[in-house]
C-alpha cells in the first residue's frame, strides 16, 4: 500500500508543479518582468586593432564586452561610454543572435553614457519602457538584466539601497544622484538597464564598488530621468550641449596651488557674454608677476567651487537663458548678469 501511494504521488508531481507553477506573487512578477524586457537587452562587444607580435600585422579582435539597450525602432542603442571607449568597430548582438555592426552616434564621457545605431529591422527592436528615477524610495525592488563575464541575458533583483549616490565618471567628472543598489552587477553588466517591477528603465547599471573586482553588493547605475535628458542630444549633437561663458579656466590643481576657492578665469573670449559682462582674465605685471583675474564662485544659486560644479551647474540651463554671475575680483564679490551662448557648431 505504501508503494502504491508513493507511485501515485510521483506520479500526479507534474501535474502539481503546472498547476502551481509559481511560489510567491513576486516570483511571478520578476519573470514577467524578465520576459518582457530580455528583448531590449543587446550584448556589446569591443573590438580594437592589435599587431600580432609574430607576423606584425594589424588585426581585429574583441577587447572588452558590455551590455545595451534599445532605446528606440530607429535602431538607437544606449550603452556605458567605458563599455566602447577606444573602440576601433563595436557590434550589437541582439536576443535572437543577429549580429549587427554599429555605428557611433554620441559620447557623454562626463556621464558614462554613449549612443550606438544598428540599421536592425524594427520588428527585431524594441525599445525598453522609461520611467521615472524620481519616485524611486530606498527599499524599492529593481531588476538587472546584463551579460556578466560574457553570459548573456542574465537577471539578477534587489532593492534600492541607497539615492543620491556620486560616483567619478572615465573622464574624472563627478556623476551625481547616482541610484545605489545590491542587485548583482559584475564585469559584463555595465550598459544594460535597471529596471523596475513594472519592467521599467530607471537606471542605467555603470559601475560597482568591489575590493576583488566581482560583486560586492554595491552596485550603481546612472538614472532615468539624467539619462532621457542626454541621449536626445547626444542623437541631435554627438555629445551633451551645454551653454558657454566665453572664458579659459585655470585647471583644479592650479587653483589650489593659489589658494582660491572657486573657478580662476584664465582669458575672456572677444564677443563673448563674458566679455560683455566685464570679466578679466590673468594678466601680468610690469615686472612679470602672475595678477590674478576673476573667480567664479557661483551661477545663481549653485556654487562652483571648482571645474566639475561650474560645468554641472551651466548643463542646467539653455543658451539665451539670463543668469547671474557670481565672482571674486581683488577680495570682493561681485554679481553680474550675463546671458549664456550656444557653443560653436551648435
Amino acid at each position: 500500500m505504501r508503494r502504491a501511494v508513493f507511485t501515485l504521488l510521483f506520479a500526479l508531481a507534474p501535474l502539481w508543479a503546472s498547476a502551481q507553477p509559481f511560489a510567491t506573487d513576486d516570483e511571478r512578477n520578476t519573470i514577467e518582468v524578465f520576459e518582457y524586457a530580455s528583448p531590449s537587452v543587446v550584448y556589446v562587444t569591443n573590438e580594437q586593432l592589435v599587431r600580432d607580435p609574430r607576423s606584425f600585422d594589424l588585426l581585429t579582435v574583441p577587447r572588452g564586452a558590455g551590455t545595451g539597450f534599445v532605446w528606440n525602432e530607429q535602431g538607437y542603442i544606449v550603452t556605458n561610454f567605458h563599455v566602447i571607449e577606444n573602440a576601433r568597430k563595436v557590434v550589437i548582438t541582439l536576443q535572437d543572435q543577429s549580429v549587427w555592426p554599429a555605428t557611433l552616434i554620441g559620447l557623454a564621457p562626463e556621464r558614462d553614457l554613449a549612443v550606438l545605431k544598428i540599421d536592425a529591422p524594427d520588428k527585431k527592436l524594441k525599445p525598453l519602457t522609461l520611467g521615472d528615477s524620481g519616485q524611486l524610495v530606498v527599499g524599492s525592488k529593481v531588476l538587472a538584466i546584463g551579460n556578466p563575464f560574457g553570459l548573456d541575458a542574465t537577471l539578477t533583483t534587489g532593492v534600492v539601497s541607497a539615492l543620491g549616490r556620486e560616483i567619478e565618471a572615465p573622464n574624472k567628472r563627478k556623476i551625481r544622484n547616482v541610484i545605489q543598489t545590491d542587485a548583482a552587477i559584475n564585469p559584463g553588466n555595465s550598459g544594460g538597464p535597471l529596471l523596475n517591477s513594472s519592467g521599467e528603465l530607471i537606471g542605467v547599471n555603470t559601475m560597482i564598488y568591489s575590493p576583488s573586482g566581482a560583486s560586492a553588493g554595491i552596485g550603481f547605475a546612472i538614472p532615468v530621468n539624467t539619462v532621457k535628458d542626454i541621449v536626445p542630444q547626444l542623437i541631435e549633437h554627438g555629445r551633451m550641449v551645454r551653454p558657454i561663458i566665453g572664458i579659459d579656466i585655470a585647471p583644479d590643481h592650479w587653483a589650489q596651488q593659489a589658494g582660491v576657492r572657486g573657478v580662476p578665469v584664465l582669458r575672456v573670449a572677444p564677443g563673448s557674454p563674458a566679455q560683455r559682462a566685464g570679466l578679466q582674465g590673468v594678466e601680468r605685471s610690469r615686472w612679470g608677476s602672475i595678477i590674478l583675474g576673476d573667480i567664479i564662485t557661483a551661477l545663481d544659486q549653485y556654487p562652483t567651487r571648482n571645474y566639475d560644479e561650474l560645468m554641472t551647474a551651466l548643463e542646467k540651463y539653455e543658451p539665451g537663458d539670463r543668469v547671474q554671475l557670481v565672482f571674486e575680483r581683488a577680495g570682493k564679490t561681485e554679481r553680474r548678469e550675463i546671458t549664456l551662448a550656444a557653443p560653436e557648431g551648435r
